[in-house]
């Protein structure tokens, strides 16, 4: 009985027990990155993502206030007051502190420290201190303290304005964003539309060459990216070259074989290989007597291929398109070869997110609001469209 078809296996336990490792394993990484987009410097640099709502300990290192602007004179002695976490951001409640780097947690909080020759130093719970001595003590730079204190949890929203709002054309991920739909959707609807086309006549139209056509379209998929990015970008520079020459342009004027439509062209031109083989799989196993049908009642090809092939297809057309979208939103190669501008104009988000990398290797929670906004629209796309995604890739796989 346990070869009958239909019977449940006895590793089926198995079976969700990966599915859920590999959903937890996609999980925690995409959450994390949530996390850490809304948390400040201090609290990353201290604590994990998934400690966030929880209190956390953090070190820092303050200097007292300018003691020439912010000194005062009490009987003979000169004192310097104020608040750490007041004159330089942050807060919570100080649990040890000292003047040393090599002794950071000397003192209680509300001790004082002795540090020879009347000069002294107190810091309290909440961060406020005193800081006396006499004339040629209390001059020059601050003193230094090395506190340690228990803060709240914290979270903001500083990041995303650094991002999406400030700073010039190397800061601004809002541009990026914006020149990143501008490559991506000409990139994916543009290929399927020529696909649809293409796989139509494949499937279902006969013509001499028809299967060498499709033997040559399944071997375009082999062809690797990076073999032929070189040439392309050869081929389009000597293409704008003769365009300029024909219509006279010069200078800035010019025509030039990279910017969006060097990197569109990229993109098509290696997407419609797999699109019209998804999509010709797909066409091709549509029931026969539907379009023969449309065919005795005088329907022509193109309107077959319009009021009955293309909504049939909708499953293989947005499978296509979820992969289109996400390998061209991604793509960070083309984007190099083809959109280089030291102006920022042309910059798509993952070579912005490069750039940030290079420039705020140690900004960690920058890095993290990039990546999650660089991945929300892809987000967005795949659970949207992703009921579709199975069907299109079991195209013509079963009759």
């Amino acid at each position: 009985m346990d070869n009958i078809a239909g019977s449940k296996s006895s590793l089926g336990w198995a079976v969700n027990i990966s599915v859920v490792a590999l959903v937890l394993l996609w999980i925690f990484p995409t959450v994390g990155l949530l996390v850490s987009s809304f948390r400040t410097t201090d609290q990353i640099s201290t604590s994990g993502w998934w400690a966030a709502l929880f209190p956390s300990e953090q070190s820092q290192r303050f200097r007292v206030a300018d003691p020439d602007d912010n000194r005062v004179e009490r009987d003979g002695v000169y004192v310097v007051e104020g608040n750490f976490f007041t004159e330089n951001g942050g807060g919570g409640d100080i649990i040890s502190w000292g003047t040393s780097s090599r002794d950071i947690a000397a003192y209680a909080p509300g001790e004082t420290a002795d540090m020879g020759d009347g000069e002294s130093m107190s810091v309290d719970a909440e961060g406020n201190y005193v800081w006396s001595g006499n004339d040629e003590q209390i001059s020059g730079r601050g003193q230094r303290a090395f506190v340690t204190a228990v803060s709240p949890p914290e979270f903001t929203l500083d990041n995303y304005d650094n991002i999406l709002f400030s700073g010039g054309p190397g800061d601004n991920m809002a541009k990026a964003f914006f020149n990143t739909l501008t490559v991506t959707i000409p990139a994916t609807i543009i290929p399927i539309v020529i696909a649809a086309f293409a796989a139509y006549a494949l499937a279902w139209m006969d013509f001499p060459g028809r299967a060498l056509l499709i033997a040559f379209v399944v071997g375009l998929l082999v062809v690797p990216l990076q073999l032929a990015l070189i040439p392309l970008l050869s081929l389009h520079n000597d293409f704008a070259n003769v365009l300029n020459g024909i219509l006279g342009l010069e200078g800035a004027d010019a025509i030039s074989g990279k910017g969006y439509f060097g990197a569109w062209f990229a993109h098509i031109g290696f997407g419609l290989p797999l699109a019209i083989y998804l999509l010709r799989n797909y066409m091709v196993g549509l029931p026969r007597d539907i379009i023969e049908n449309a065919k005795v009642d005088g329907a022509t090809d193109f309107q077959i291929f319009t009021k009955i092939i293309l909504p049939l297809s909708f499953p293989a057309l947005a499978s296509f398109a979820i992969f289109q979208f996400l390998w061209t939103w991604n793509d960070l190669l083309v984007a190099k070869v083809f959109l280089i501008d030291s102006t920022g104009q042309t910059t798509v988000m993952t070579d912005q997110i490069v750039n940030l990398l290079g420039t705020r290797g140690g900004n960690w929670e920058i890095l993290a609001t990039a990546a999650f906004v660089s991945i929300a629209v892809p987000l967005l796309v795949f659970f949207t469209m992703q009921k579709y995604l199975v069907r299109g890739l079991l195209a013509g796989s079963v009759k």
